[in-house]
């Protein structure tokens, strides 16, 4: 009998010994924070408010950048002004003082005039005489105003002819600029946070660009287009990864990309049509550098990033962060949870550098990131070529710009709601050989409808690529150098740019071969995106550790859809991949 009461102890000791070990699991669980956020609710109130509160910042993107095209472009048609035949109509000016020149687009030349004694010739028959002598434009030019309608600083100045370039130019220099403010911004980013980056680059941008409307010459023009090139695209994109770095992993892809979807949409489709509204160049650029300045308010009314708090030690404010979003979205943080996550955090080793360097001492990282620069590059440089393609297309300017910019939408509605299926990888490369395919493709087929089309499919598959990269960016980066590391893949997007006109410029030489050259820079990228790992579904990387181990767990074949599902030991479920 005590043998068996002997038996019967120990067997309770036990189970009450293991309940204890049970116990003390569940107290020190590991809770990283995709859960502790999650526990706050996926997608509610909050998310909702934060999704609109992008809202201006996409509009001063667009501005930033599509600006300068409306107040540097000339129309095609113009020709020499001869003020004593001020009295004539255009054409009769055009027909009786300008030689014809069957190597331009119009047939007659847009640098060169007769040189006639014009009260003679207005008294006589009004008719020119090819053999009277030719001089350069002495007195300016006029301008078809039924192609723009408005005075353009390249009009008002005299951009054309021998100084045809200084809109090229000007574009150049702003795009050193957006290199040079991708470092400065960028590092603001990840040292003092993501809503001080933003203010900063948007307030750039406001003083800049008001700056531009008093410009009278070709170096003060290109001056003040440099800093609002700094101000572009951080301007939006520290936002975006503010944003990015709220939303759990299930409602990532949406929130990521339907802003792109209607906002960008909606400021690139209404541009042509402010600008046409302002009716001068300068007050375009009043009137969208004046409305950046309210950025200055975005702190008062967006939160700072929780993932940027906790990358520099403050656990307690990241945690009343996600405690503020369980409020609105009516979802109670349990204490638990909270105590749990502040002890999982304790416990990980910091990564105490927020230097961009520490990227390139891992090997693995190292070749991730630059695979990712370097698809980047060749996504932004077959976009813009595609775009001066389509731009060179006798169309309406503001007609035609307005239906390119609205294939955004379409093409970024489609990538937020089938991205978490296909995932990352597989969704690029195939947008990018769709890309190849038709680019070069409008080599063969001629001109005309069929190659438009064409050039619209390619179009709207890089738009695809374009936007999943900017997202992968930031779901393989960690969180120390999410910032800094995002605006080095756009300044590399920024460096491609350059390529860009002179691949178009080619058709000069060879007609087909800008075709065939953009078709093998999306192959190219395609290639590229082959390395990097499959994010889609994985929680953004707190460390570099947590990089390294999402790079190392990668499988070639990760397709979400096709994942496995499996049950851990907790009874949480995990998705897995197997080949059969």
């Amino acid at each position: 009998m005590e043998d068996r009461n002997d038996t019967v102890q120990e067997r309770e000791s036990d189970s009450g010994h293991v309940k204890n070990n049970i116990d003390e699991s569940n107290t020190y669980k590991e809770v990283n924070y995709d859960e502790l956020l999650t526990s706050a609710g996926e997608f509610g109130l909050y998310h909702i408010f934060l999704f609109c509160l992008t809202f201006p910042f996409y509009i001063f993107a667009v501005f930033s950048y599509y600006t300068q095209l409306f107040l540097t472009e000339v129309p095609p048609n113009h020709w020499c002004w001869i003020p004593e035949l001020e009295n004539l109509t255009q054409i009769e000016r055009r027909n009786l003082a300008i030689p014809q020149d069957s190597k331009t687009q119009f047939g007659y030349s847009h640098c060169q005039a007769y040189v006639a004694n014009w009260s003679e010739v207005l008294s006589a028959d009004n008719k020119p005489n090819q053999t009277w002598e030719i001089e350069s434009c002495k007195f300016g030019w006029e301008f078809n105003r039924t192609e723009i309608a408005y005075p353009t600083i390249s009009t008002e100045l005299g951009w054309v002819c021998d100084k045809n370039s200084y809109q090229a130019t000007a574009q150049a220099i702003f795009f050193v600029g957006s290199i040079v403010g991708g470092v400065v911004i960028g590092w603001v980013a990840d040292k003092y946070g993501r809503l001080p980056a933003a203010v900063l680059s948007n307030l750039i941008g406001c003083i800049a660009g008001i700056a531009s409307s008093f410009a009278n010459n070709i170096i003060y023009f290109s001056i003040f287009r440099f800093f609002v090139g700094m101000a572009y695209d951080n301007n939006m994109m520290m936002t975006y990864l503010l944003v990015l770095e709220y939303v759990a992993p299930k409602y990532r892809t949406i929130i990521a990309n339907l802003p792109f979807a209607i906002f960008y949409s909606i400021g690139a489709t209404t541009l042509p049509w402010i600008a046409l509204a302002c009716g001068h160049w300068k007050t375009l650029s009043l009137a969208t550098s004046i409305p950046m300045a309210l950025a200055i308010l975005a702190p008062f009314i967006i939160p700072e990033s929780p993932r940027w708090l906790l990358s520099i030690g403050r656990v307690d404010d990241a945690v009343s962060k996600v405690i503020a979003i369980g409020r609105v979205n009516k979802k109670e943080v349990p204490l638990k949870l909270i105590e749990q996550f502040k002890l999982s955090h304790a416990n990980k080793r910091e990564d105490g550098n927020t230097s961009i360097l520490n990227v390139f001492r891992s090997s693995k990282l190292r070749k991730v990131f630059l695979c990712i620069c370097l698809l980047f590059m060749c996504i932004m440089a077959v976009f813009d070529a595609l775009v001066r393609s389509i731009g060179g297309l006798e169309f309406d300017i503001f007609v035609s710009f307005t239906i390119i910019s609205f294939t955004e939408l379409p093409s970024l509605v489609l990538v937020s709601f089938i991205l978490d299926l296909t995932g990352r990888k597989w969704l690029t490369i195939g947008a990018l050989l769709i890309c190849c395919i038709f680019s070069i493709l409008t080599a063969f087929i001629g001109n005309g409808l069929p190659s438009v089309l064409c050039v619209v499919v390619a179009r709207f598959a890089v738009n695809m690529a374009c936007n999943i990269t900017i997202q992968w960016a930031a779901e393989v980066l960690p969180t120390p150098v999410r910032g800094s590391g995002v605006s080095i893949v756009h300044i590399s997007g920024f460096v491609s740019s350059f390529i860009a006109p002179y691949i178009v410029y080619l058709n000069n030489f060879v007609l087909w071969l800008p075709s065939i050259l953009i078709g093998l820079i999306a192959l190219i990228g395609a290639l590229a995106a082959v390395i990097l790992p499959e994010t889609a579904g994985t929680d953004i990387p707190q460390s570099f550790n947590d990089s390294e181990n999402l790079i190392n767990n990668q499988k070639f074949f990760d397709i979400p859809f096709l994942r496995k599902k499996t049950k851990n030991r907790d009874g949480n479920v995990n998705m897995s991949f197997e080949m059969h």
